[in-house]
């Protein structure tokens, strides 16, 4: 199939008119599609309060361990008696 057979065809499919849609299945079409935003709100919000809790748990960790201070030096021994 060469490209203006492709291009053709995908007009023909385009120009159809569309089959009807059963009535009932709008109703459960309407459900899921309630229910999958329910859980997607759900999930965001429990990814961001687990953000929270992790950026709380690092800030609490810092201000602890103090990560931006160097360790004093213990390879060598103090110099006395100079």
């Amino acid at each position: 199939m060469n490209r203006t057979q492709r291009e053709a065809a995908a007009r023909q499919i385009m120009e159809r008119t569309p089959p009807p849609v059963p009535p009932e299945l709008y109703t459960e079409v309407v459900r899921r599609g309630g229910h999958l935003l329910r859980r997607r709100r759900i999930t965001l919000r429990l990814m961001y309060l687990l953000l929270f809790a992790a950026t709380v748990a690092f800030v609490v960790w810092a201000l602890m361990a103090h990560p931006w201070v160097e360790p004093p030096s213990e390879t060598t021994p103090p110099l006395t008696g100079w």
